[in-house]
C-alpha cells in the first residue's frame, strides 16, 4: 500500500485517480481548492486545501507521502493554460524542499507535444484553436521544464489526443515521445484507464525521471 496525495481530487482526471488507487487499497490524501464544496469518495483518508502554485503548500501537501499526483492544469480552462509551467516549476520547488524525504511526483501532462509522425507533433496539425494550442503549448514549455530536473524523482503521463469519462477496461498500450493510436489511427482514451495506468505506475515504475503516453 502506498500513501498517495492527489492535487485536483476534484477534477476529471484526478477522481478517477482517487477512485482507481482507494480500489486498490492504497491510502489516498485528497487535495483540493475548496475542501467545504468537495465529497469525497468513501475511503479517502484525508482532504486538504492546497496550491500547486505554492511550493510551501506543495511541501506540506507532500511531506510524509509516497507519491504526490498533480491532476490539475488546462482542464481547467484556456484561462489557466498560463499557469500549467509555473506550477510545474512550484511542485518540484516544493518537492525539492523536502529533500531525500521527497515523495515521487507524477504529472498529468499533455499530448500537443507528442509525434505524429518524424518532427510533427500534434499541436502542428491544421485548424486547431488558440485556445487549445495555448494549453498543448502551455504543457509542452512544463514538460521541457521536468526535462531538466534531476534532483526530484518525476514522472509526466500524457494522455491520447482524446481523453473523455468512458469505460475502465484495464487495457491500454503504452508510447514515450510517439503518440499511441489504434488501427484506425486514432487515438483515445478514457480517464477510467488512463488512471489505471497511472496507478500501474505508481505500483510498477517504469518511467522514473520522464514523460510515456497511453492510449486503447
Amino acid at each position: 500500500m502506498a500513501k498517495i496525495a492527489v492535487l485536483g481530487a476534484k477534477g476529471a482526471i484526478g477522481s478517477r485517480v482517487v477512485a482507481e488507487a482507494l480500489l486498490r487499497g492504497h491510502e489516498v490524501t485528497a487535495v483540493v481548492r475548496d475542501p467545504a464544496a468537495y465529497r469525497p469518495e468513501d475511503g479517502v483518508a484525508a482532504v486538504l486545501a492546497g496550491d500547486a502554485l505554492d511550493p510551501a503548500s506543495v511541501a506540506k501537501i507532500a511531506a510524509g507521502q509516497d507519491v504526490l499526483v498533480s491532476a490539475v492544469g488546462g482542464g481547467d480552462g484556456p484561462g489557466h493554460a498560463a499557469l500549467i509551467e509555473p506550477a510545474a516549476q512550484a511542485l518540484v520547488e516544493g518537492l525539492r524542499g523536502l529533500g531525500t524525504g521527497a515523495p515521487r511526483l507524477i504529472a498529468v501532462g499533455g499530448a500537443g507535444s507528442l509525434e505524429t509522425a518524424p518532427g510533427v507533433r500534434v499541436w502542428d496539425a491544421p485548424g486547431l484553436p488558440d485556445w487549445l494550442l495555448q494549453i498543448m503549448h502551455a504543457h509542452g514549455d512544463a514538460q521541457a521544464y521536468y526535462n531538466t530536473v534531476d534532483d526530484v524523482t518525476w514522472t509526466v503521463l500524457s494522455p491520447a489526443a482524446l481523453i473523455q469519462p468512458g469505460e475502465r477496461t484495464g487495457a491500454y498500450r503504452t508510447g514515450t515521445e510517439q503518440l499511441v493510436v489504434d488501427s484506425a489511427g486514432e487515438s483515445h482514451i478514457s480517464t477510467e484507464d488512463y488512471a489505471v495506468a497511472l496507478v500501474d505506475e505508481i505500483e510498477r515504475p517504469a518511467h522514473l525521471g520522464r514523460r510515456f503516453t497511453v492510449g486503447r
